[in-house]
């Protein structure tokens, strides 16, 4: 399992694309946790047929009973079953000849494009902030901690690690400071994964102070 995608870029590493990436990245897109819009939705499906069954067509008529497999589960039921064949199989036709690890990379590809690619996502419950939802969905990735409406999949705020000064968890909680303590704001979550979330942002934060302390001794010595 990959845990830090700081340098992630499609392309780059084809073995780990097609060995890592692809199916690391699959189960998150399943659970519904990107903001995507239905056209890419139709592409990636087909994408995931071809990963499936390459360019054997055979299986087309088991897409409505495959969604699940296809599609984001929160969308599924914005179609029919057969709109959804009809689109997939309209895009499936438009990549033919791609093989598996083309449609693993185009898939990687286009979630890329998205601000929550390569996240942890973690649904925990909020206590501090009125003016968010009650159940957030928190994303851990290159760019911060987001936070997430998880109806609209709209990205209320993102944190930069450089904002965060302190956090804490324990085995029912995870809290977060933003901030310095004089004028800074506390995010108090319930959930089972806190030590999850605090080794995520201790990894990241810990990788964030190397890199800046590499990049400040090469300008010393540049000078």
């Amino acid at each position: 399992m990959k845990k830090l995608w700081t340098n992630t870029v499609p392309g780059k590493d084809s073995f780990a694309d097609s060995i890592f990436h692809y199916y690391q990245e699959l189960p998150k897109y399943l659970r519904g946790y990107h903001k995507c819009s239905r056209e890419e939705v139709f592409q990636l499906g087909a994408l995931i047929y071809r990963v499936k069954f390459e360019d054997d067509k055979s299986h087309f008529p088991s897409i409505p009973k495959m969604l699940k497999e296809l599609v984001p589960q929160d969308l599924i039921r914005q179609l029919s079953p057969d709109d959804w064949k009809r689109s997939v199989v309209a895009y499936f036709n438009k990549h033919a000849g791609k093989s598996r690890e083309e449609a693993k990379l185009m898939f990687l590809k286009i979630i890329f494009k998205w601000a929550t690619f390569g996240s942890a996502f973690f649904e925990v419950k909020q206590t501090t902030e009125p003016n968010f939802p009650e159940i957030l969905l928190i994303a851990i990735n290159k760019h911060g901690v987001s936070l997430i409406d998880p109806k609209t999949k709209d990205i209320l705020v993102t944190h930069p690690f450089t904002k965060i000064s302190n956090w804490s968890s324990g085995n029912t909680y995870f809290h977060i400071t933003i901030g310095n303590l004089v004028r800074g704001s506390k995010l108090l979550c319930e959930t089972s994964l806190g030590y999850k979330m605090d080794d995520l942002l201790t990894s990241y934060i810990s990788q964030m102070l190397t890199t800046m302390s590499k990049q400040r001794s090469s300008r010393g010595q540049s000078k």
